[in-house]
């Protein structure tokens, strides 16, 4: 069942170019073992033209967000709360005939692995060409030259005869690329980018990479880009936001969250990762523990049973009270403005170097 409420959630600040406003969002999954809160009262806005990353470890929501977006989940197991706002409409009481007159049209994803997303039975230019012919009522000559125009537009070399091949003949980051086609054969409004590149080498990569970049100059399309390659983020994004546990832990422009981070999950994450040019003599430092059950998350500070810096924080204040995250710049937690700056001078910035 798909509900929608009205509740006190955290809240991200509303512009007037804001194209997808996501208020309080809370998507629950029933299963035999009881209510996964996958995602657990979460606000963004995305700008045209620009691109939000979000980041978090496998479990945190990332994936789970933007599939609600799509209204790509099982409504009788789903359960999902707050407001998808597209131009203002809400997606999450829009029904599901008009839904899929905006999937594919409005807003399309780019799904992380192509080999198991493109259908074997069909050729490439058919899978391109399809979206383009519901949605634009063109013929099969003209959603033909469409598919070829767009396997063009993307890189694919000899875009006339391989418009007629298999995704098995296609290599992985052809295969990517043919996703990319697809998801852009109708100019849609908001492209949602699921860790589009994790499954290929580091130069073609970049290549997809510089892509969505030059599409998104041409098309004008506003981007979501989920990873969990910060790296990745850095040269992508415009705006980040760090998920953890089903909510937004932080949140700000890549380069205040990147730079001055100031949530210590966001922490982990920097100092967890290799650098290019780093000290070989120091050492990564892994967040300690496993990211928690969505069945039963903890109490106050989702991040808590991990955190290394409670102790600073007086009181039980981690393990009973959850930290809300501001508008703007903002990270939820404890801590306070002066301790967070101390630490990360101190502990965390000399292992980022």
């Amino acid at each position: 069942m798909t509900t929608l409420t009205k509740t006190e959630g955290e809240k991200a600040p509303t512009g007037p170019d804001s194209f997808l406003s996501v208020r309080d969002l809370r998507v629950r999954f029933s299963t035999e073992d009881g209510i996964v809160k996958a995602v657990d009262g979460l606000s963004f806005d995305v700008e045209r033209g620009k691109t939000l990353g979000i980041v978090g470890e496998s479990g945190s929501g990332k994936s789970v967000t933007n599939l609600t977006v799509l209204g790509l989940h099982n409504p009788k197991t789903t359960t999902v709360e707050g407001e998808i706002l597209l131009e203002g409409q809400d997606l999450v009481t829009t029904p599901e005939k008009e839904m899929e007159k905006l999937r594919g049209n409005k807003v399309a994803m780019i799904f992380q692995d192509p080999l198991t997303a493109l259908s074997p039975y069909y050729t490439v230019g058919r899978q391109i060409a399809e979206p383009f012919m519901k949605h634009t009522g063109a013929s099969k000559k003209e959603a033909r030259d469409r598919a070829v125009e767009m396997l063009t537009k993307v890189g694919i070399p000899q875009p006339r005869t391989r418009v007629d091949d298999y995704p098995h003949q296609f290599s992985g980051g052809m295969r990517q690329r043919a996703m990319i086609a697809m998801a852009l054969v109708c100019d849609p409004d908001l492209l949602i980018a699921d860790e589009p590149t994790t499954a290929l080498d580091v130069t073609v990569q970049a290549q997809i990479l510089d892509l969505l970049k030059d599409l998104q100059q041409e098309f004008g399309s506003a981007i979501i880009f989920i990873t969990h390659d910060l790296g990745v983020i850095s040269d992508m994004a415009d705006d980040l936001l760090v998920m953890y546990s089903g909510r937004a832990v932080e949140r700000g422009s890549v380069r205040e969250v990147l730079r001055e981070p100031r949530h210590p999950y966001t922490w982990g994450l920097l100092s967890s990762m290799p650098r290019l040019g780093g000290s070989t003599s120091q050492p990564l430092t892994p967040i300690p523990g496993s990211p928690p059950s969505l069945l039963n998350p903890p109490s106050g500070c989702p991040f808590h049973p991990r955190c290394t810096f409670t102790d600073k924080v007086s009181g039980d204040r981690c393990s009973t009270e959850r930290p809300t995250l501001g508008d703007g710049r903002a990270a939820a937690c404890h801590l306070t403005a002066e301790q967070k700056q101390t630490i990360f001078i101190d502990k965390i910035q000399p292992r980022l170097r």
